[in-house]
């Protein structure tokens, strides 16, 4: 199929190399925040074949902010969990998140050509944003003020675009990143793994079955619409084309429970990789996605990694254009990011490690830390509810402080997202009435009698009295559908939300005047 003609202006803002998952997320938010952007994309349209399958309760919020949740979650299986079996059958563990903190079910499984056909139908409904398939990066430079590209159009002929930021969300071989010359430190592993994806594979269980088993790793994790995938560990003497025989694959798949009338859609395989770009921008070149990092597959968290990127710059490159903040604020973007994604990598090789023990005597001390973990409560659940997982916050970038350094916990974490009501009564998550800008809740029971500063203003803060359940009052205030938990019951405070909707300060009502004027000198540092 050819990618429908497009009229391609000579000058963007902003354009995305790359039409994946990243590129495509990011197109939408920076549609969303009115910035206009180039999205191209070498292939004629988006994938076809499976790839990524799980998508977390982060990303989901970030699809809510690219206005297109209602789409995804109509086609995804929500809140499933992962057990997991000894090599005699035994489960020995299970991880079934069923909190909510964000606003959405913390593991999801998802089929990408559908997220990604998705994500490109939000895209025709945002006037600012092109996206040129089937159009191709060929070079680039750039200045202290511009971004000079030249394009490959579907007919061979090339063409000069100019922008002023550049967003390389180019994949694993990133084109841009090459020619940036950024290497990418870490390691790409011996360890090979076949991929088998199923479809009309009905399963008993809608949770992950993970086969610790030494002499054949191997994870079975269901989709939606009756899709299944496998991933079988290959040992060093097994060749690629010997294990993607018919026979050979036939074997494994009835050996591992999956149903009889299961038909292969695709078959391959891959070795995996740790790696994280040295540098995350050159000058007015920014790197997101597998770009930027790359990570093992077994927390699912390579995709939903790239997501999180988007998220993060999205809202940065729209600051900086409009001017409300100033340019030296996407130096932020690898310094709030980094060392999260690096956390993600650890995180996915120590699932890694319990999936595929490296022998017997491995897998049975694994299996009994597990059992002894689950007799002691918080320990079991610990690992049930999944809070080993790398929470989402900043140790530094965009966050206000106190004078004396110090700052609440809660600064530089992502928000909870819990159900509110206004005046109308009707239950929603939070961010649906908080705008796609900054946002402060402010945790009083009294009326706003505050003389706000006019930095806020500046930022366009939109301002909620966030209040206990039932007790609306004015417009502009909202109520908990539940009595609230955490700092969210602390009171007298004001909680300055970035639109990405981590908390950038937490001000107390009464320092009001002196959080202000530090947060005015926060803003100025990004001029200057």
């Amino acid at each position: 199929m050819s990618a429908e003609p497009v009229m391609l202006r000579d000058r963007y803002p902003v354009v995305i190399a790359g039409g994946g998952p990243t590129g495509l997320t990011l197109a939408n938010l920076l549609g969303v925040y009115g910035v206009d952007c180039l999205m191209l994309e070498r292939n004629a349209s988006t994938v076809s074949e499976p790839r990524a399958v799980s998508i977390d309760d982060e990303s989901l919020r970030t699809m809510q902010m690219a206005r297109v949740i209602d789409a995804v979650l109509s086609r995804i299986v929500t809140g499933y969990g992962s057990h997991y079996y000894s090599p005699h059958g035994r489960c020995f563990a299970k991880v079934e998140p069923t909190d909510r903190p964000y606003g959405y079910p913390r593991r999801n499984a998802f089929r990408q050509p559908v997220l990604e056909a998705q994500l490109r139908d939000g895209l025709t409904r945002q006037p600012n944003v092109t996206a040129a398939f089937e159009h191709r990066l060929v070079a680039f430079t750039q200045d202290a003020a511009t971004v000079t590209l030249t394009v490959a159009k579907p007919d061979g002929s090339e063409t000069t675009i100019r922008c002023d930021y550049l967003v390389a969300a180019d994949g694993a071989s990133s084109m841009v990143r090459r020619a940036l010359d950024i290497a990418m430190g870490g390691w790409t592993f011996d360890e090979r793994w076949l991929i088998l994806d199923l479809e009309d594979s009905p399963v008993a269980s809608r949770h992950t079955k993970v086969f610790c088993d030494p002499q054949r790793p191997c994870i079975a994790l269901p989709g939606p619409d009756g899709t299944r995938r496998y991933e079988f560990m290959l040992h060093a003497y097994e060749r690629d084309e010997d294990m993607l025989r018919p026979e050979v694959v036939a074997h494994l798949l009835a050996t591992h429970e999956a149903a009889p009338q299961s038909k292969l859609i695709r078959a391959v395989v891959y070795a995996f990789h740790a790696r994280l770009a040295e540098h995350w921008s050159r000058g007015r070149v920014l790197l997101a996605g597998d770009a930027a990092h790359l990570m093992p597959p077994f927390a699912g968290q390579g995709m939903n990694s790239g997501l999180r990127d988007a998220t993060n710059l999205a809202w940065k490159l729209a600051a900086v254009l409009r001017g409300v903040l100033g340019p030296r604020l996407l130096a932020t973007y690898e310094s709030e990011r980094r060392t999260h994604a690096d956390a993600m990598i650890v995180l996915a090789l120590n699932i890694g490690r319990v999936m595929a023990p490296r022998n017997a005597l491995m897998g049975f001390l694994t299996r009994a830390l597990f059992r002894l973990l689950a007799i002691y409560p918080p320990a079991r659940d610990y690992i049930a509810q999944m809070k080993f997982k790398p929470p989402p916050r900043f140790d530094q970038g965009f966050l206000l402080g106190d004078p004396d350094g110090a700052r609440h916990p809660m600064v530089g974490r992502l928000c909870p997202q819990p159900e509110v009501a206004g005046r109308d009564g009707e239950p929603v998550l939070l961010d649906s009435r908080l705008g796609d800008g900054f946002a402060a809740l402010v945790l009083t029971a009294q009326a706003d009698p505050l003389n706000w500063p006019a930095i806020w203003d500046r930022l366009g803060v939109r301002r909620v009295r966030l209040l206990p359940p039932g007790a609306v009052a004015g417009p502009d205030d909202l109520a908990l559908i539940h009595p609230p938990t955490g700092f969210l019951a602390e009171t007298g405070r004001i909680v300055l939300l970035r639109p990405d909707r981590y908390v950038a300060a937490v001000i107390p009502l009464d320092r009001l005047v002196a959080g202000s004027a530090r947060l005015e000198a926060m803003v100025a540092s990004t001029f200057s």
